[in-house]
């Protein structure tokens, strides 16, 4: 099948806070940042509701995407240079495989929606199944696009998306336990948080980085470097990604999202602002573009109307969201997660709705895992190449790393209206605030 990969008359280049300039060399790549629906991701923050405590998390879907590309360009560059295949069952690197490579690193967050997370909770979206969608529709520009390399070529880079593409080298450039999504979101995401958690030594990393026929793997004398690249990566989850704050602002989000869906399904948004754009995902009939229409200003517009809605739930979570107003959270455990029902009871008499106003949030992260065929979704282990070729597990060798190995580390959080705390001396209901309070105190962790 014809190939047709156009070079640019002129090395175009973007500058970035994290990589200086972005490298763009081919004219399919270009296309594809000028495609509607990878604009679009201008549009979505990267780190969600974590903006609510990091004041600076701003940063965008599309500039995390384009730092991808770039850490996935590197890698090709340095396997080109210094592992280029020269038979077809070397195990090495072959450079045809770079333009596949560098699209799906482009694409791979392209199907994200809104405030990402939260609301792929309450819609039962799945941003992966999504992005390969858009990639492999003839609906879309990004596959017009894809199409002009090959007819088959949107295929091809869907199914790196899906893990399914047969060079693995490739796959684990874009998904495994270090790779260029990682690598890039950890750096991006520190910088912008103003955070040192997860600052590590890309330079190096892709200095050690070596393809083998089973896929990728880092010389012995690197290891240290990607070790330092796992305690990065772990703390950035304790520290940023598993804040209680951000995840408080999550809640109301998610409470919000349910409190909409819920009214519309009661037929209680008629003769009101009707959220046309969310209609198709409260009556589960979403297409394409239907799902690309939303971004978290579509979300933060329809907020910002509901201020005024005659349903008092709506309206105050529209306003706890848009003017970072919280649920405050403490922490509880088996021994003491039998309490929440009668915690969530109390807050019902105070005068809150228990279904929007308390709730659960678990945060767990798993920093290393060694593979395991018997898992359902096992993950592709980190190997360290020996000076003689052979292949060792980095926990193996790494006291460090061999001590989150399996370990799966974060908390579980019970949420509720900040006011619980707060002294309500002339109110009917003071004497729940008081009983709610001693039982938060005595039993939980805040």
């Amino acid at each position: 099948m014809t190939i047709n990969i156009e070079k640019l008359p002129r090395e175009k280049v973007f500058r970035d806070p994290i990589h200086n300039y972005i490298h763009v060399q081919h004219k399919v790549i270009l296309d594809l940042i000028n495609t509607k629906e990878f604009q679009r991701l201008r549009r979505v923050k990267q780190l969600g509701t974590s903006s609510f405590t990091f004041q600076g998390a701003e940063h965008s879907r599309f500039t995390h995407c384009m730092g991808v590309y770039e850490i996935t360009r590197l890698i090709c560059d340095n396997f080109q240079r210094n592992y280029p295949s020269v038979t077809d069952d070397d195990g090495l690197w072959n450079d045809d495989e770079r333009i596949v490579a560098l699209c799906a690193a482009l694409l791979h967050d392209l199907g994200h929606g809104p405030y990402s997370h939260a609301f792929e909770h309450i819609f039962n979206t799945d941003h992966e199944q999504w992005t390969q969608q858009i990639i492999t529709s003839p609906e879309t520009e990004i596959n017009q696009v894809l199409r002009q390399v090959s007819s088959d070529f949107p295929e091809k880079v869907a199914s790196v998306i899906a893990k399914t593409y047969e060079n693995k080298q490739v796959v684990q450039m874009i998904s495994s336990q270090i790779d260029a999504d990682r690598m890039d979101y950890l750096l991006r995401d520190a910088y912008f948080t103003g955070t040192k958690y997860g600052m590590f030594d890309l330079t190096r990393i892709l200095r050690v980085m070596r393809p083998y026929k089973g896929g990728i793997a880092f010389d012995a004398n690197g290891m240290h470097a990607v070790e330092d690249y796992v305690l990065s990566r772990f703390q950035m989850y304790q520290q940023v990604y598993f804040h209680p704050v951000s995840r408080g602002m999550e809640v109301v989000l998610t409470k919000l999202l349910r409190r909409a869906k819920d009214l519309y399904e009661h037929n209680q948004m008629n003769g009101f602002e009707m959220p046309s754009l969310l209609v198709p995902f409260f009556e589960n009939r979403v297409n394409i573009n239907d799902y690309l229409a939303l971004d978290d200003g579509i979300l933060n517009t329809y907020f910002t109307l509901w201020l005024d809605y005659p349903d008092e739930i709506l309206k105050d979570l529209s306003y706890k969201f848009l003017t970072r107003k919280p649920f405050k959270s403490a922490q509880y455990t088996e021994e003491t997660q039998d309490k929440l029902p009668k915690l969530a009871d109390i807050v019902e008499v105070a005068g809150f709705d228990k279904q929007y106003y308390t709730s659960t949030n678990t945060s767990y992260d798993l920093p290393y895992d060694v593979y395991n065929p018997r898992k359902h979704k096992s993950r592709t282990q980190i190997e360290i190449m020996q000076n003689d070729g052979s292949l060792i597990e980095l926990s193996t060798v790494s006291r460090l790393v061999n001590a989150l190995t399996g370990k799966i580390l974060g908390d579980e959080r019970f949420y509720f209206p900040k006011a619980m705390l707060e002294e309500h001396s002339d109110d009917i209901f003071s004497e729940e605030y008081t009983k709610f309070q001693k039982h938060i105190y005595n039993d939980m962790i805040i």
